[in-house]
């Protein structure tokens, strides 16, 4: 009896033992796994997330908005070698009052007499182009209010001016010389509105024939100025006089006239006392 109780005790003793050296083994493996948990560790929940702001955009091209449009290569060319795309990008960048073109398109070029463009000179040209802009914003609603003529980016005369007058279906344009009619709308934003035209829009100031200036009226003439002091008719021309009813008799005829009578007496009286 003794004999099994001492071996309970020292297979009991041996578990004790062996549940102490894993217990030991566990608690030494257990730091080596901090750094795997260290580096899957969210951030700190105060840090803010950066945001990216949306970048601002760029100025509005008008060559680029028609180019995509198409169509208008003519009226594109005009615009670059008049330099009035330049012209365009200052009015938008430093303009709150926006812009409208009324952009010709290539058919509407194709319809002007032959050699029409190439006989303008590059002040007419630029003067054409600036024609077809509107230094306002006009959207399609605005048609029905706006007050005529309408001023261009060329003046305000009525030159180079042109009326606009909107019906429930159309909308019409007249300068003088052209009459037609918005074809559609090309581009529209809160400041640049571009719509398309089948005819070129011909100012007057251009096509038709300037009036002549007045002629200078003649300056009357001057009367000689009298002298200070002098008498009446002097420094003026004397009239010539003319005598009417007389005439003025040689002084050798009267002189031949007298000797003729004188003889005539003296033979009279002479036959009177000879006799």
């Amino acid at each position: 009896m003794m004999k099994k109780q001492s071996t309970l005790f020292s297979a009991a003793a041996f578990l004790c033992l062996l549940l102490l050296c894993l217990t030991k083994t566990t608690a030494g493996q257990s730091p080596a796994s901090s750094p795997a948990q260290s580096a899957t560790a969210a951030p700190p929940a105060s840090t803010p997330a950066a945001t990216q702001l949306p970048a601002p955009a760029g100025p509005t091209n008008v060559t680029k908005i028609l180019e995509k449009a198409g169509h208008f290569n003519t009226f594109i060319h005009l615009l670059r070698s008049t330099q009035e795309d330049s012209h365009l990008l200052t009015l938008l960048n430093n303009s709150n009052n926006g812009a409208t073109i009324f952009a010709p398109s290539d058919s509407a070029f194709s319809s002007l007499k032959s050699g029409t463009l190439n006989s303008l000179s590059d002040e007419a040209k630029s003067e054409l182009v600036k024609f077809h802009v509107v230094p306002t914003f006009l959207s399609s609603a605005q048609f029905q209010t706006v007050s005529n003529p309408i001023a261009t980016e060329a003046g305000s005369s009525g030159r180079v001016s042109f009326n606009l007058t909107a019906y429930s279906d159309s909308v019409n344009i007249t300068t003088g010389l052209t009459n037609t009619s918005v074809a559609g709308n090309v581009y529209a934003d809160n400041q640049l509105a571009v719509y398309r035209v089948d005819k070129v829009l011909l100012p007057v100031d251009i096509f038709a024939a300037k009036p002549l200036a007045p002629a200078p009226t003649p300056a009357a003439a001057e009367k000689p100025k009298k002298k200070k002091g002098a008498p009446a008719g002097e420094g003026e021309e004397a009239a010539p006089v003319v005598q009417v009813g007389t005439s003025a008799a040689p002084a050798g005829i009267l002189g031949i006239w007298s000797v003729k009578v004188t003889t005539a007496c003296v033979l009279v009286l002479a036959y009177t006392y000879g006799g």
